[in-house]
């Protein structure tokens, strides 16, 4: 059974940075695009990037140019950087895949941007 935990989340301040991971069980990588999620308080969960199985990717336009996500297949790790934060990226972030139907969603890493 495949398992994602995020990590990485916490407090900054606006225009700060965070780098976010995202651990998989199993090998899923090399069959599915990754995606990072955001759930903000009263709020649908949102796809904020993707990444590809050919390494290409896609942002929602809220965050292109300020949020970067890679992986590492050999870890089954994929990661979002996060720069110029604004209050508005805070959210639980959820790593999954990008498909019609989702794997079991782990509890997901808050992210706070605050003065």
């Amino acid at each position: 059974q495949v398992q994602l935990v995020e990590s990485g989340g916490g407090l900054v301040q606006p225009g700060g940075s965070l780098r976010l991971s995202c651990a998989a069980s199993g090998s899923i990588f090399s069959t599915y695009a990754m995606g990072w999620y955001r759930q903000a308080p009263g709020k649908q969960r949102e796809l904020v990037a993707r990444i590809n199985i050919s390494g290409s990717t896609y942002y929602a336009e809220s965050v292109k140019s300020r949020f970067t996500i890679s992986r590492d297949n050999a870890k089954t790790t994929i990661y979002l950087q996060m720069n110029s934060l604004k209050p508005e990226d805070t959210a639980v972030y959820y790593c999954n895949v990008v498909t019609t139907w989702s794997f079991p969603w782990g509890q997901g890493t808050q992210v706070t941007v605050s003065s």
